[in-house]
């Protein structure tokens, strides 16, 4: 059912609140009190008919698992998905969606940075605007985040805004709501190494945002699992931020394999003219610093080919990009 269909009078819509986490035992017991009482506001409102919670154990080592299940003993509004290892956000962020029924789902972090006091604002932006598929935040300011982060993250945005072939919302991350036509759609997708926020994008469909403050970690830590110059941020960027939706850092090579090419022709034709002159004086150091310059630039474009190959052989290896362990829901226990 689409929001145009909501606001013709066919019902209220159910909607599925999606999270994928790692360790958030300190943040889980808020972070469900304060999503229960958003929705139930909602559904007391008579903004949507019901709601549930879908949440994502990206293979937890502390007691977030055992917290879960106390909470789904009690409440029938809970839906655990534990994945078989720890697969990332963007795979068990498709893993849950799977696994959720409602007219729309919201997905936010666990940590709470992202309010779920947003959440009536997000669905209030689906429900009244016409064809609208995905509703997505752009954040004003970030609190409790170490100024470098923000400074070398915001430049890593708008790189890939300017690179990339698709309209990337700069400062925009993963909190958004999705509708059921554009979940299914994402669902067809079978990308290795996913890009989710380059995705949602690229499925296009009408796309509205709503800006938000975005908070500080409730349990008071700065985020220390994904710190921004940590390898798993720095492959994520390179190995599916860049390359999945660009080719130019394959034109930048060979841009600058034809300068080097001109500027060695030049340097060519600067020493035959020397030696007609008798000006040319052999030396070692002006010939390591041009070998060690085109051998650099090899160097660089081999790897950013690597990269793309890289992307190839995981796209034709035809692995599943995650495997779910089990799913619980409260009748099953």
């Amino acid at each position: 059912m689409t929001a145009t269909q909501h606001a013709a009078g066919l019902g209220m819509p159910a909607i599925s609140i999606l999270i994928s986490f790692f360790n958030e035992e300190r943040n889980l017991p808020e972070l469900l009190r304060r999503l229960r009482n958003v929705m139930r506001s909602l559904m007391s409102a008579g903004g949507i008919r019901e709601y549930e919670l879908v949440l994502v154990n990206d293979n937890s080592t502390d007691g977030s698992l055992r917290i879960l299940l106390e909470e789904a003993k009690a409440e029938r509004d809970i839906v655990i998905v534990n994945m078989s290892r720890n697969f990332g956000p963007s795979e068990c962020v498709l893993a849950g969606l799977r696994y959720t029924k409602g007219d729309a789902v919201v997905y936010l972090d666990a940590d709470l940075q992202d309010p779920p006091e947003v959440i009536p604002k997000l669905i209030e932006r689906w429900k009244t605007e016409d064809d609208v598929e995905v509703v997505y935040t752009t954040r004003l300011s970030r609190e409790g985040e170490h100024p470098v982060k923000l400074f070398v993250t915001k430049l890593a945005y708008r790189f890939l805004a300017r690179i990339s072939a698709i309209d990337l919302p700069v400062d925009s991350g993963d909190f958004k709501l999705l509708s059921r036509r554009a979940v299914d759609e994402l669902l067809r997708l079978n990308e290795k190494r996913p890009f989710l926020r380059g995705l949602v994008t690229w499925i296009g469909f009408k796309q509205v945002q709503v800006f938000y403050n975005r908070e500080a970690r409730f349990d008071g830590r700065q985020n220390t699992k994904n710190p921004v110059f940590g390898r798993k941020v720095v492959y994520n960027f390179l190995d599916s931020a860049m390359i999945s939706f660009s080719d130019a850092p394959l034109k930048a090579c060979l841009f600058l394999g034809l300068l080097v090419s001109f500027v060695s022709l030049l340097y060519i034709l600067v020493v035959f003219i020397q030696k007609i002159m008798g000006w040319y004086e052999p030396g070692w150091p002006a010939l390591m610093a041009a070998i060690l310059l085109l051998g650099g630039v090899q160097l660089l474009m081999l790897g950013v080919m690597g990269l793309y190959i890289s992307k190839i052989y995981m796209e034709t290896t035809g692995r599943p990009n995650y495997i779910v362990k089990e799913v619980i829901r409260q009748d099953s226990l």
